[in-house]
């Protein structure tokens, strides 16, 4: 059986990977990370973000504006970034989301960018990428008073509870977890028990969150597989499912037919 993983979450655009991002790409090869979804965080990690799936058919990108750079964001960016969803190498609208717990832009100005980019999904049938963090109630709240509108989308780095997860899942989204869930103080354990497989996807969130026996060092697309094993032993079932049935929920998600012949 293949044990083929897919990187729902990079940041390869990020400055820690401008002396070698070829070998990491090849590392992710050698390491049957299949698929790599790399994530924007304003229109020009976004741009770049695009740059490398063009350059690697591995990588496909999301592009998106942060919470964190919500008040950054000019007019033209918005517009910019919304002729990028027609690449066919973008697969995502992200990273987007709410994040109260440092606040570095306006909370009324996240809601209404994150309103936008839900706007967005439902014009072009892209999954959202949600980034979410001390805003668990606002962004639920968000998300059913926009009606259910057949989203589909991932919430990434999950930080909530089962409680929180249920009501994710019956919204239509994903639940994806980091190297986080290694670390012996995690609290997410029994979350990801809990979620069923078939809504599970892995991440890195490389450069941030390196997964034992790598933590405090710089992640990459690579340590996926340590995602991936974790969360097998969690659920007590054999890492082959797990590798499988994630990454065929990363290829129904963000519509990647590559996926498919990798699979067969």
């Amino acid at each position: 059986m293949n044990v083929m993983i897919v990187d729902t979450h990079a940041h390869l655009e990020f400055p820690q990977f401008d002396a070698d991002l070829e070998n990491v790409i090849l590392r992710a090869r050698e390491a049957d990370v299949v698929g790599i979804i790399n994530i924007g965080t304003d229109l020009k990690t976004s741009q770049k973000s695009v740059a490398i799936a063009e350059a690697h058919d591995n990588v496909y990108a999301a592009v998106g504006i942060h919470p964190h750079d919500a008040a950054e964001a000019k007019d033209e960016d918005f517009e910019k970034l919304k002729t990028l969803l027609d690449h066919p190498k973008v697969v995502a609208i992200g990273e987007v989301g709410l994040d109260f717990y440092r606040n570095l832009s306006p909370q009324d100005l996240q809601r209404r960018v994150f309103r936008m980019f839900l706007d967005w999904a439902k014009e072009t049938s892209k999954p959202l990428v949600i980034h979410t963090r001390e805003a668990e109630d606002d962004i639920l709240a968000i998300l059913q008073d926009r009606g259910k509108c057949g989203w589909r989308g991932v919430f990434h780095c999950f930080p909530g509870d089962e409680r929180m997860a249920d009501k994710v899942i019956n919204l239509g989204f994903h639940i994806s977890f980091t190297g986080t869930i290694t670390f012996k103080n995690s609290r997410s354990a029994e979350v990801v028990r809990h979620v069923p497989l078939e809504k599970l996807l892995v991440e890195t969130d490389c450069p941030f969150m390196a997964p034992v026996p790598h933590r405090g060092k710089r992640n990459e697309p690579a340590y996926a597989q340590l995602v991936a094993q974790k969360i097998a032993e969690l659920k007590e079932m054999p890492f082959e499912q797990v590798a499988r049935q994630t990454t065929e929920n990363a290829k129904n998600l963000f519509g990647i037919a590559e996926l498919q012949r990798a699979l067969n």
